[in-house]
């Protein structure tokens, strides 16, 4: 008859194992998901105002029937979306 192995020392073993699995592959950090918030608004805040300031300039030297300034913010706003998606895709592994 072969003794039993001692059930505290299997407890200990099971969450030695957790403790180091849990090292190895660490869960999403919350700083990262406020990192990522503002990578992705500062994606589209620079475009808009870039086209903001470029459209204001262009209403003043070269004026035309539309507003160069709303059609170059709408731009920077479409242009921005669109950086921010690509990053989170890429940023995100796609899931």
């Amino acid at each position: 008859m072969t003794p039993k192995p001692d059930k505290p020392s299997e407890d200990i073993g099971r969450h030695a194992e957790r403790m180091q699995a849990k090292r190895d592959n660490p869960g999403p950090s919350p700083l990262r998901g406020i990192g990522m918030f503002g990578a992705v608004g500062w994606s589209i805040v620079v475009p808009t105002v870039g086209g903001a300031f470029l459209g204001h300039w262009l209403d003043r030297v070269a004026p035309q029937g539309f507003s160069w300034t709303i059609a170059l913010i709408l731009g920077g706003v479409v242009v921005g979306a669109v950086l921010a998606a690509q990053w989170i895709n890429k940023e995100g592994g796609g899931k």
